[in-house]
């Protein structure tokens, strides 16, 4: 069995207590995280391989990366509930 390389694009976002959260648009669910970005890049990797394993267990195909061509925009939102 041969090996193929995938490649996917990831965001990193600084995490409060320190370090990033990983999110990978195109793999749902799949989130890592890493005290460094070093570690969080290392970390991806390591999530995203056991992801594609599971995919090709199940005998799926890796689905295509997700194109993200423009920047996320960052607001808040605010809600208000209603005493019950």
């Amino acid at each position: 069995m041969s090996a193929r390389e995938h490649s996917y694009t990831v965001l990193f976002e600084p995490a409060e207590e320190g370090g990033y959260v990983v999110l990978c648009p195109a793999l749902p669910g799949l989130v890592t995280q890493g005290d460094t970005l070093e570690e969080a890049r290392g970390m991806a990797q390591d999530a995203i391989r056991a992801y594609l394993e599971s995919l090709a267990k199940d005998g799926l195909q890796p689905p295509p990366d997700k194109d993200i061509a423009l920047e996320p925009v960052k607001e808040k939102v605010k809600v208000k509930l209603e005493a019950a």
